[in-house]
């Protein structure tokens, strides 16, 4: 662990990245990400496999990671809270920042030599408070791997982050660059595909017999799963509800099936 440094000017350029944590696209052409907070900073110190690039901490964030911070060999930059908001741009109300390098996403490969059980697959789902209740549900329910179909959001956008309790940063994912073909692919590895719909005709989620190998699929609020997704799936499960309500949000949804088909 390397001894804090005080940053006492807001053009030192050892912080000069932490300026440009609210663009996003910045930050994806520099291979970075931003975890905010002390529960996601302390995740992402004791995951390990994230490579750290150097940590913006108050005194008191400083304190409360003291446990934590000799797991990185990255910088740690020690700045009041009125700097810390000018360096970012915005209030940091828990005066804790890190970078951290993206690692490379890899593509849905066929599954059939991996010990998977439990995948959720995303299509269209880009609102990142959804993305991370999304990952936050994967993780409380023991999912395996989280599948990123067309038009997602980046799981690693700081909102997105910070939502999902920092567990973006440890359910594996992968993209799918061919849709609905990795559904069709999934389904040739042994998996059975049940797609969340709100349409009455559907099988309701009770009636779901228990598969060893289920992916659930959702889509994004509004639009919800497109036609080929759907066609493409096994099985379409829909939640019972009262007549008064047509549909439920993605991630409150998601976690019920997810409850449902993966409860031990």
């Amino acid at each position: 662990m390397l001894l804090p440094v005080t940053i006492a000017a807001l053009d030192d350029p050892r912080v000069a990245d932490y300026q440009h944590i609210a663009d996003h696209q910045h930050m994806l052409e520099q291979g970075l990400f931003i975890a905010e907070g002390r529960l996601v900073v302390r995740r992402l110190l004791d995951l390990r496999h994230w490579r750290v690039e150097s940590l913006l901490l108050s005194s008191a964030a400083a304190d409360n990671l003291s446990d934590v911070l000799h797991l990185s060999e990255a910088p740690i930059y020690l700045v009041d809270q009125a700097l810390m908001n000018a360096i970012a741009g915005f209030n940091i109300h828990r005066g804790c920042l890190a970078l951290a390098h993206r690692l490379k996403v890899e593509p849905l490969d066929r599954l059939a030599d991996r010990s998977l059980s439990r995948v959720l697959l995303l299509e269209g789902v880009n609102n990142p408070d959804n993305v991370g209740g999304l990952f936050r549900t994967a993780a409380a329910f023991g999912a395996d791997l989280v599948v990123l179909g067309p038009s997602c959001g980046d799981p690693l956008y700081r909102k997105a982050i910070r939502t999902s309790m920092g567990a973006t940063l440890a359910v594996p994912y992968v993209t799918a660059s061919q849709w609905p073909g990795a559904i069709t692919d999934l389904r040739a590895d042994g998996f059975t595909v049940a797609a969340l719909t709100p349409s009455h005709d559907a099988l309701p989620l009770r009636n779901l017999p228990c598969h060893a190998k289920l992916a659930l699929l959702v889509g994004a609020e509004g639009d919800g799963l497109t036609q080929s997704a759907i066609a493409a799936s096994a099985v379409r499960v829909c939640i019972p509800m009262i007549a008064t309500m047509d549909s439920l949000n993605v991630t409150t949804a998601a976690s019920i099936a997810m409850y449902h088909c993966w409860q031990e």
